[in-house]
């Protein structure tokens, strides 16, 4: 299944796909994370995001290593920075976010030896 990044973001922060009044703030959410996801060495570099038409597979090609803690990345982040989780949920979403970061890192640098 091809998936919108857009579509996939709304649905995480509990939005309806065919909501679109607060896109353009997501969308900027969204293209900050994938900057992030590019400087880990994941994704394909300079990529942005305007509609819903952009898709994981257009961000990732065919990186199925990386698809779901990239998904999870951009979700967990947007999510933080839209509309952030009340009490302990706040430091779960950091703690996971730290883990992804530090995985995602792992997994494309040849120095870590792919050791998760």
């Amino acid at each position: 299944m091809i998936e919108s990044i857009l579509t996939s973001v709304k649905k995480f922060c509990h939005i309806a796909e065919e909501y679109e009044y607060f896109d353009p703030d997501i969308v900027m959410y969204i293209n900050s994370n994938l900057r992030t996801l590019n400087q880990l060495g994941v994704g394909v570099k300079g990529f942005n995001i305007h509609d819903k038409s952009s898709t994981w597979h257009d961000f990732l090609g065919d990186d199925e290593d990386n698809l779901s803690m990239a998904q999870e990345f951009v979700q967990l982040n947007v999510r933080q920075i839209f509309d952030p989780p009340a009490g302990s949920t706040v430091n779960a979403y950091k703690e996971r976010i730290q883990e992804l970061t530090w995985r995602l890192n792992a997994q494309v640098d040849p120095a870590t030896d792919n050791v998760l």
